[in-house]
């Protein structure tokens, strides 16, 4: 069994029991989904040998797409839905709902939270990480402040971005910008296990820049 199944069953054991507000998610829904990810996994898991590892064979391999349901909201009538841009591209393209006549401007320095029309249903087990754009980065100094955005599994309203000015010129949103992009991954189930002393490593307590600046090997 490899590590990726050994995780989907530890995910579907943990699983709490729903409550009454909370709709039931049929196992068999998780362990599907689950069973994705494992399928990338284990292609991902043949670059340990580069001899044999093709990369144009993990590229064109036949992996299900995981189903999202998503809800377009009345203000993102007529705008896309998350699209991807281009065949193995990570991350779904997000446009800006704002109203057509009233463009958002983003003076330096200052933030604003984007609506974007639309809300999405995701599996336990699953997020979705709502990442900046880098064009906007580079060209404008826009970018997403809490980057990456959490979307939890469990979270049914409107997707909103949270956008800061870090440029030194004013940037205006206007209605169906390209303004984010939204990247899904697997959450692993965690369980804290209290111990009285942590196992010890060669780099210890060190942290912020303690392994040093230089990338020359002295």
């Amino acid at each position: 069994m490899t590590k990726a199944r050994k995780l989907a069953g530890a995910a579907a054991k943990r699983r709490p029991a729903t409550t009454a507000m909370e709709p039931a998610i049929d196992l068999a829904d998780l362990q599907e989904l689950m069973g994705k990810f494992a399928q990338v996994a284990e292609i991902a898991g043949r670059m340990d040998d580069v001899d044999e590892f093709d990369i144009d064979n993990v590229l064109n391999r036949d992996v299900d797409d995981i189903e999202v349901p998503i809800e377009q909201l009345p203000h993102g009538e007529g705008l896309p839905l998350p699209a991807y841009q281009s065949e193995n591209c990570a991350g779904m393209d997000i446009a800006a709902a704002i109203a057509a006549d009233s463009p958002v401007t983003l003076l330096p320095g200052a933030r604003a939270l984007v609506p974007t029309g639309f809300a999405i249903q995701l599996l336990p087990g699953l997020e979705a990480q709502v990442r900046p754009r880098s064009g906007l980065a580079l060209k404008h100094g826009v970018t997403v402040l809490n980057s990456p955005g959490t979307i939890d599994a469990d979270y049914r309203g409107e997707v909103g971005v949270l956008l800061i000015n870090h440029g030194t010129e004013p940037f205006t949103i206007n209605r169906g910008d390209r303004i984010a992009q939204l990247v899904f991954a697997v959450v692993a189930p965690v369980a804290f296990i209290e111990e009285a002393r942590l196992e010890k490593t060669v780099r210890g307590d060190g942290g912020w820049g303690s392994t040093g600046k230089s990338s020359t090997r002295k």
